[in-house]
């Protein structure tokens, strides 16, 4: 069963303005499978994992285009980084010539960070780069909203599928990820073998990561620390693994899609932010699986509830920019040194809104730290408490309870 993906029709416009169309993030999260429901039926399909496809391009690339032509979809392209040349030569030429080149190219791949460094050396201004992470909750109910609106009359629009605090725990411990929910597959088993695979292909491939066992330990631990501030010298301590090491394999989870990184909001008007970022897993039941929880009522009822409730509103609201494809620059966290927090600032040109994620349905004072915001000389917009609420309520007219479930 084929679930529609919100990125659809960003990427069909998007393929009409560019001769190439890049389309990258975590693993199985269904890239390729998109793109061949969408694909044109005069666009082949190649993927670099067939051996002999991957050593054409790799001898002759010329002859390869040759071959298979184009438009063409390429999964896993960075395993052949050099044939981006050949691209933009080709791409070059037919503009030259006054031929429409756009959409010529589709790429697919789930390690950014390999892709990043030949795209900005071979086809800048020629390139539409797309994120893609697993499923959102509404393309699995069938909605697209576009990018997270925090206006309150945009979230009035939008349908209010009334949601347990156990529909909701059911949902992150099952993740997104579409095998497990186009299918009937086992979970445990989903994942375990998801892992190997991430260890084995994208890790020992594509990294200077000695050790896998090492790592999967690492995995391990930043998993159960989802949520949380990124300190490095910690997590070296209790992995044991050295300070450098943290810092590049964090690099390595976050260009891999696995993790997405939320900044800490600075300003110029004080020195009193911390600088810290912190880390989200994209897939909760990734997340959920790695810290060895049994079941959504154990994890609903743990001591990581918040810290998941927490990961699957952010990752739910990233995964809304990558649906839209628009970069995600504006989403930031707030600490400063006398330890006052807001959990997630949507921050635009002159305006501010700040978030915060409770579990409980009637969270206690949950906008107290919202005034510290009015010293940066934004609009402090109306704030969210986005909680287990069953409609959206004014807590006062500068602050409103949102149910997790309109996210």
């Amino acid at each position: 069963m084929y679930i529609k993906r919100n990125i659809e029709e960003a990427i069909i416009q998007t393929s009409k303005e560019y001769p190439v169309v890049m389309v990258c993030g975590q693993r199985q999260v269904g890239k390729s499978t998109m793109l061949n429901h969408i694909k044109e039926n005069n666009r082949r399909y190649v993927s670099f994992d067939d051996r002999q496809a991957k050593r054409l391009a790799e001898t002759d690339p010329t002859l390869f285009f040759e071959t298979y032509g184009y438009p063409i979809l390429i999964d896993e392209f960075q395993k052949v980084p050099t044939i981006l040349e050949t691209i933009k030569d080709i791409s070059d030429k037919l503009g030259y010539e006054g031929k429409d080149n756009n959409g010529l190219f589709w790429l697919t791949g789930s390690q950014k960070f390999e892709m990043m460094k030949g795209v900005s050396e071979s086809l800048a201004g020629r390139v539409a780069v797309f994120e893609m992470s697993s499923l959102s909750k509404n393309e699995l109910i069938g909605k697209d909203y576009g990018v997270f609106n925090p206006e309150i009359s945009a979230l009035k629009k939008r349908e209010n599928i009334k949601s347990s605090v156990n529909d909701i725990y059911g949902l992150i411990f099952k993740g997104g990820m579409p095998k497990i929910n186009a299918s009937s597959i086992n979970r445990d088993k989903y994942y375990s073998n998801y892992i190997n695979t991430y260890l084995e292909r994208d890790i020992k491939e594509l990294s200077q990561v000695g050790k896998l066992d090492e790592f999967y330990v690492f995995l391990v631990y930043i998993a159960a620390r989802t949520g949380q501030e990124i300190k490095y010298d910690e997590i070296s301590k209790q992995v044991g693994i050295s300070a450098p090491t943290v810092k590049s394999w964090i690099t390595i989870l976050e260009r891999s899609g696995v993790i997405f990184i939320l900044r800490p909001y600075s300003s110029s008007v004080t020195n009193r932010l911390v600088k810290t970022p912190k880390m989200y897993f994209m897939d909760t039941g990734l997340a959920a699986y790695l810290c060895r929880w049994p079941n959504a009522e154990t994890l609903q009822n743990g001591n990581m509830d918040g810290a998941f409730l927490e990961t699957y509103v952010v990752s739910e609201i990233v995964k809304s920019y990558y649906n839209s494809g628009i970069p995600v620059n504006n989403l930031y966290y707030y600490r400063d040194i006398d330890q006052k927090e807001i959990d997630l600032l949507i921050v635009t040109a002159d305006s501010i809104y700040p978030i915060e994620i409770k579990k409980s349905k009637d969270p206690s004072k949950p906008d107290k730290n919202f005034n510290v915001l009015n010293k940066f000389g934004l609009n402090v917009k109306p704030g969210l408490v986005i909680c287990m609420c069953d409609e959206i309520v004014p807590i006062n007219k500068n602050c409103y309870l949102i149910p997790v479930s309109l996210i």
